[in-house]
């Protein structure tokens, strides 16, 4: 018996398919470095967009170093940033999954034994069977909210009370006036998601909720969740992370965030995680040129819930009916 379970495990088994064959060494290579050929092709753009906005960046950084040096204080803007970042990505990646498994999923079993723990009759409606995968998501979504949004501006808020955490980005005045450049990047983006959507690889990633062709109920509670992550993943990169350290460090700090958001990235398909960067710095310079996250969020959540639907599309998973069996 455990020798027919070895050669089931290894593709050898009678009437077991054969295993797929490596790629070739020129294969990997060219997999490999096509990302960074795309680099040669679409930054040269990105530059041409944005080299108005970078300049004028570091000329403000430039008059506020002076003006701080003149008076003999030092920047702790970049101090307070930096050291932040490091807890909040520190925590997520350590103390999501761990806490989820270690303390909430035991409690949601417990409130679906005894509904009564919760209420208004909320309890009734918690169903592990039918719903822990979705919930072990939205617990990710909601540290993904927390730690990007109200972990950090507290901390800013509590090292610097003159700010106002309106000018993280948050402001919509002259939205409009910038929506063409909304328009440039859609267009720039949507045929390269139609091309990589075809790929293996994104199809098994995507989307995250597996039971999201169960129903309407299980794409639509998914899907709003999602696009609640990435409001605020860009209020923390293209809000916090830029107007934080603007100032400070010029266009130099949209290069600077390119870098931790291209590695929370590390896990997912290695074509998305080397166009992180192009799409941090692109959507960084966005962000900057309007003075608003607004734009940007709306390119990434187009592109990612097309995503999902190309990847649900591709397997013939559109829900066909509203509520799950």
């Amino acid at each position: 018996m455990e020798f027919a379970v070895l050669l089931a495990s290894a593709g050898l088994a009678p009437g077991a398919p054969a295993p797929k064959a490596a790629p070739a060494v020129w294969q990997t290579l060219l997999m490999m470095v096509a990302p960074y050929i795309g680099y040669l092709l679409v930054l040269p753009l990105v530059y041409f967009v944005f080299r108005r906005t970078w300049r004028e960046l570091d000329v403000e950084a430039l008059e506020h170093q002076r003006e701080t040096l003149a008076r003999g204080e030092l920047d702790k803007r970049p101090l307070v940033l930096f050291v932040t970042t490091a807890v909040i990505l520190t925590l997520q990646w350590y103390y999501d999954r761990d806490f989820y498994n270690a303390h909430v999923k035991p409690w949601l079993r417990e409130v679906e034994q005894n509904p009564g723990i919760l209420p208004f009759g909320l309890g009734q409606y918690v169903s592990m069977k039918q719903y822990g995968d979705l919930y072990s998501l939205s617990w990710w979504v909601f540290t993904r909210l927390f730690g990007y949004t109200v972990f950090p501006f507290t901390i800013w808020k509590i090292a610097f009370p003159k700010d106002s955490l309106l000018d993280m980005g948050l402001r919509g005045k002259g939205f409009l006036s910038h929506a063409w450049i909304y328009l440039l990047c859609l267009g720039a983006v949507i045929p390269a998601v139609f091309m990589v959507a075809s790929e293996p690889d994104f199809g098994n990633y995507y989307p995250f909720y597996k039971k999201c062709s169960r129903s309407w109920v299980d794409l639509i509670a998914w899907e709003s969740q999602y696009i609640l992550q990435f409001l605020g993943l860009e209020i923390f990169f293209r809000g916090f992370w830029l107007n934080g350290l603007r100032r400070s460090l010029g266009s130099g700090a949209i290069f600077a965030m390119a870098v931790p958001y291209c590695m929370i990235h590390f896990g997912k398909p290695y074509l998305e995680t080397c166009g992180a960067v192009i799409a941090g710095i692109a959507l960084g310079s966005l962000s900057m040129r309007t003075k608003s996250i607004y734009a940007g969020f709306l390119v990434h959540v187009t592109v990612a819930i097309l995503m999902d639907f190309l990847a649900i599309s591709a397997k013939d998973g559109l829900p066909t009916v509203f509520y799950p069996p």
